[in-house]
């Protein structure tokens, strides 16, 4: 049988205790995978793969010489999340982006914050994503961030720690969608008796996001999605979900601005935008105020947002959130804003710009993980523990180069789960990436992207990077 000589390694499985024994909330999925041959397993994963390809469900690997365009890879056996530790998942997350919510209002209007002595105002200030232009500007019913994928892990005693929120474009929603009806067909019996909390309500969550924040609370507001085009390693995801909800997708020469107001370009005309769910950073949303080589922006957008005439989400300026720094103070800003201790505990975080930090760091190096404040992908990043010399020696320059770029975590091995790789079941590590919705209530999506990191001992779960995904079924029932 496929899971009969697998092995834990001494390290917290989602589907085995330390015992060895199933855990209570995976027994159906051991028994149906005890039915399974390998050779059948082998053959439902080929006509998934097929499905994925005919259907467009890519990404882009940068920099690979044996082409770009991937079909995404997927890994049958699912993730399973019992209905009383999902409860504390969504009560974390709910806390955490009001928090975030609350911290970005603040830091564009009053900065009490800062002048309280919370958070140094040179981290603010300093930020790559802070935005002076938008300070005392006010977006639609306060919310910044309409839409964040927060990034978890769980450690050696199985706690659920926040490893980072994606607060400004995140990705990923749309392989959560997919992989659920894909496994749907390969386990087309097993979803009732499990009693699997359903997805397909996240599309009409998501517009009904975007409308509650309409200019003047228009009704009936036109919502269109911002992509930066086809050639975008997110393209499928952009157009995906334009079509779920039923809006165009556009690109930045498709919108004009006339008079602060926002425009379409249709065959009959132009026609008003009020709601912009953009995705591309700040940097290219207006060639007259931020990057004036961009050629993916709408010149004059940033004046209508600030005129109030257009709403974008996620806000401009969001991006001071969910840089790597200023995650190190989130748990500060829960006890700040909303006087409660945090219920999802963080990675201990050093910060180079921190003299006594960055000495620590400078020290350690080969036993810590090193990441740039703002990159993502796994990019920008040193692995202490399998790093080279060279590279612990390069990485050395860039801090002392640019401390405030930088800061530094102990190894977390992130939790394992059974995973389908060679012919054969091991222990992978992954992450899971709940998607939060602020509007007029705060919708999280049911479990999230599982993402898995299918090398062997690698704790780099970025598809860019050689990982895949798992549908996560949260359950009714604990």
């Amino acid at each position: 049988m496929l899971l009969d000589h697998y092995d834990t390694e001494g390290l917290f499985d989602e589907m085995f205790a330390e015992n060895g024994e199933v855990r209570f909330h995976y027994q159906l999925m051991r028994e149906r995978l005890d039915t399974l041959s390998k050779e059948e397993l082998d053959q439902k994963i080929r006509n998934l793969e097929t499905l994925f390809l005919k259907q467009g469900i890519t990404f882009t690997v940068y920099g690979d010489q044996q082409g770009t365009e991937r079909v995404f890879p997927f890994d049958p056996i699912p993730r399973i999340i019992p209905a009383d530790e999902w409860q504390v998942i969504e009560d974390g997350l709910v806390q955490r982006i009001t928090a975030l919510n609350l911290f970005l209002y603040d830091i564009y209007h009053e900065q009490k914050i800062l002048k309280d002595k919370i958070i140094p105002e040179e981290v603010i200030f300093s930020a790559a994503h802070y935005r002076p232009e938008f300070k005392d500007v006010d977006v639609p019913r306060d919310i910044y961030i309409h839409i964040c994928g927060t990034d978890l892990i769980r450690d050696r005693d199985g706690s659920y720690l926040v490893l980072e929120d994606n607060g400004r474009c995140p990705s990923g929603v749309s392989y959560v969608l997919e992989n659920r009806m894909a496994m749907k067909r390969v386990f087309p019996n097993l979803f009732g008796s499990a009693g699997v909390r359903g997805v397909d309500s996240y599309a009409q969550d998501l517009l009904g996001t975007l409308q509650y924040i309409a200019p003047h609370a228009k009704p009936d507001p036109v919502c269109v999605l911002l992509t930066p085009g086809h050639y975008n390693s997110a393209y499928f995801e952009h157009s995906f979900l334009a079509r779920q909800m039923g809006i165009e997708i556009v690109e930045g020469k498709d919108l004009i601005v006339v008079g602060a107001h926002v425009y379409m370009r249709t065959t009959r005309g132009l026609q008003q935008v009020d709601v912009i769910y953009r995705r591309l950073d700040d940097d290219f949303l207006d060639p007259k105020v931020f990057r004036p080589d961009s050629m993916l922006g709408v010149p004059g957008l940033v004046s209508a947002v600030q005129a109030g005439n257009v709403a974008l989400a996620n806000a401009i300026g969001t991006g001071v959130a969910d840089d790597k720094v200023t995650y190190a103070y989130v748990e500060k800003m829960i006890k700040y804003y909303l006087d409660q201790d945090p219920i999802l505990k963080q990675v201990p975080t050093y910060l180079a710009w921190d003299e006594k930090d960055r000495g620590y760091i400078l020290d350690h190096l080969p036993e810590l993980v090193v990441k740039a404040a703002n990159e993502s992908g796994g990019y920008g990043m040193l692995i202490g523990p399998r790093a080279s010399k060279a590279e612990i020696e390069t990485f050395r320059g860039l801090i002392l180069a640019n401390p405030r770029n930088y800061i530094a975590q102990p190894v977390v091995y992130f939790s394992r789960h059974p995973t389908l790789t060679d012919g054969t079941v091991e222990g992978r590590h992954i992450d899971l990436r709940p998607f939060v919705l602020s509007g007029e209530r705060t919708h999280i999506l049911p479990g999230g992207l599982t993402r898995v990191a299918l090398k062997k001992g690698s704790i780099v779960v970025n598809s860019s990077q050689g990982g895949g995904s798992k549908d996560t079924w949260v359950l009714h029932q604990s």
